[in-house]
C-alpha cells in the first residue's frame, strides 16, 4: 500500500506468517533470526541507539551497518534504512503482532519519501526489495524454503 502522508509517501507492506509472533519477531532483532532470511551473517546491539551489522558475504567483506532508532519488547523496531541509491534515509518500522487464528501479522512501513521522479522510483524499488524479503521471511518460516538459495544475495 503507498500512502501520501503530511509528510511525504509512505509505503506499508504487510504479511501474515502461520507462526508464534515471538519467533517471528526474533528474525528481525537477533543475528541468527536475520541470518535465516536476510543477510549472510549479522551482528546486533539490541537497544535503542544500538546498531545492526548485515553481513552480505561468506568473507564479512560486503556489510551494511544501521541504527536501530526504536526497540520495544512488544514487537516493535524501528531500523534507520539510506534510500537506494540516494544518501537519503527513511526509517524502516517493523510490527510484529499475535494474530489469534492465523500465527502473526508483520507490518513494514517505509518513509517517508519525498514526491519527485528520482524518489519516487527509490521508492518502487524499496517496495519490490522488502516484498521479496517478507515472502523469504515466510517461506522460512512456514515452509523451510530460503528463496535466496534460487536468488543468492
Amino acid at each position: 500500500m503507498i500512502e501520501h502522508e503530511e509528510d511525504g509517501i509512505w509505503i506499508s507492506i504487510e504479511e501474515t506468517i502461520a507462526i508464534h509472533h515471538e519467533e517471528v519477531f526474533a528474525c528481525l532483532t537477533s543475528p541468527g533470526g536475520l541470518m535465516r532470511w536476510f543477510s549472510v551473517d549479522a551482528e546486533v546491539d539490541l537497544r535503542q541507539g544500538g546498531l545492526i551489522k548485515f553481513i552480505w558475504d561468506r568473507e564479512k567483506k560486503r556489510t551494511t551497518t544501521i541504527a536501530i532508532l526504536d526497540y520495544h519488547t512488544d514487537g516493535r523496531i524501528v531500523w534507520d534504512w539510506q534510500i537506494a541509491m540516494q544518501d537519503r534515509h527513511a526509517p524502516v518500522y517493523w510490527k510484529v503482532e499475535p494474530h489469534v487464528e492465523e500465527g502473526s501479522q508483520v507490518t513494514l512501513r517505509q518513509g517517508p519519501f519525498a514526491d519527485d521522479q528520482e524518489s519516487l522510483m527509490a521508492m518502487a524499488q524499496e517496495a519490490i526489495t522488502w516484498r521479496w524479503y517478507l515472502c523469504n521471511l515466510r517461506g522460512i518460516l512456514e515452509a523451510k524454503h530460503d528463496m535466496r538459495a534460487v536468488r543468492p544475495l
